[in-house]
């Protein structure tokens, strides 16, 4: 009896101690981006592309961090000139291993924002992957992780989510205050819109990631879909909602719906569009103007 007991308490213990140091960096090595695959698109003979020659001024890290008591992947991105500079949550789309937050994708997506002055800090999320379930904790936890980052403002922070990572920013701003603005890229807010949109969706990412979908698929969906509770958004937080017209992943009459029922409550929300893809493929140079821009005014 004394044994199960002392046994109970020494993993009571251990959990305890595991979700005391969420965000607590286990990892965090600096990677030399011309021994990536990146490398070879944009320095194709060596010598960094005109697009691309702010990336000599920043350094790329991959980290290993606690969230959970679990081991969750994440990259960092900052200047390498010293100083203290606003941070921002990169939240990466896709579902578990597909779309990936890389070093690659950090350079094309996030690395000119970041040589504008800005610590970029994303997360993998955990590999249970439950499409806006437990995972939306790997971000929150980013939080504490951020602390730990000498050149970052902990207390100056914004978010930047892509298609389901605009899913995880929404689910963010219901879980804390500590986003100061944010800005969602041709995110879903509507999952049953999705399945209209997608109905692949259903059987090859909702069901197979969505703890127990079939019974409770329309509970699942709506605490994952931002148009029922636009209500519980932080209302100190700004947004800028950025969508393609010619978008064929997220239907772009969610962000338009989206907006209507941000405005209907007097929320502090920008609506942009652009005639391009999910990924603004032919709009990057407007893209990273936009982004600069937005968080300039909000954090600078």
């Amino acid at each position: 009896m004394f044994l199960r007991v002392a046994l109970c308490s020494i993993l009571l213990f251990s959990t305890l101690m595991g979700f005391a140091q969420n965000g607590k960096i286990l990892s965090k090595r600096l990677v030399d981006i011309s021994k990536t695959p990146i490398w070879n698109r944009i320095a194709p003979n060596g010598e960094l592309k005109p697009a691309f020659k702010h990336v000599n001024d920043l350094n790329f890290y991959a980290i290993t961090y606690l969230s959970d008591s679990i081991r969750v992947k994440g990259i960092i991105v900052e200047p390498k000139s010293e100083g203290i500079y606003p941070t921002i949550i990169l939240n990466r789309g896709g579902n578990r291993t597909f779309g990936q937050l890389t070093i690659g994708t950090a350079v094309l997506f996030a690395s000119k924002l970041a040589s504008a002055g800005y610590v970029i800090i994303g997360s993998n999320y955990r590999q249970e992957d439950e499409f806006g379930g437990t995972e939306i904790n790997d971000v929150l936890n980013l939080f504490e992780t951020i602390k730990e980052v000498p050149k970052a403002d902990n207390e100056n922070i914004g978010m930047l989510g892509w298609s389901r990572g605009g899913m995880m920013t929404y689910l963010a701003l219901t879980k804390t205050d500590k986003i100061k603005t944010a800005v969602v890229g041709n995110g879903a807010t509507d999952l049953f819109n999705t399945l209209e949109f997608r109905p692949g969706m259903e059987t090859k990412v909702f069901a197979q990631c969505i703890p127990n979908y079939w019974e409770n698929k329309e509970d699942e969906l709506k605490k994952r879909s931002a148009i029922y509770w636009t209500e519980k958004l932080d209302k100190n937080c700004s947004l800028l909602i950025l969508s393609g017209t010619k978008d064929q992943r997220v239907n772009p009459n969610q962000a338009v719906e989206m907006t209507k029922k941000l405005r209907a409550i007097n929320y502090n929300v920008v609506h942009k569009t652009y005639e391009t893809d999910h990924f603004f493929s032919d709009k990057k140079p407007e893209l990273n103007r936009e982004l600069i821009n937005w968080f300039d005014s909000k954090l600078k």
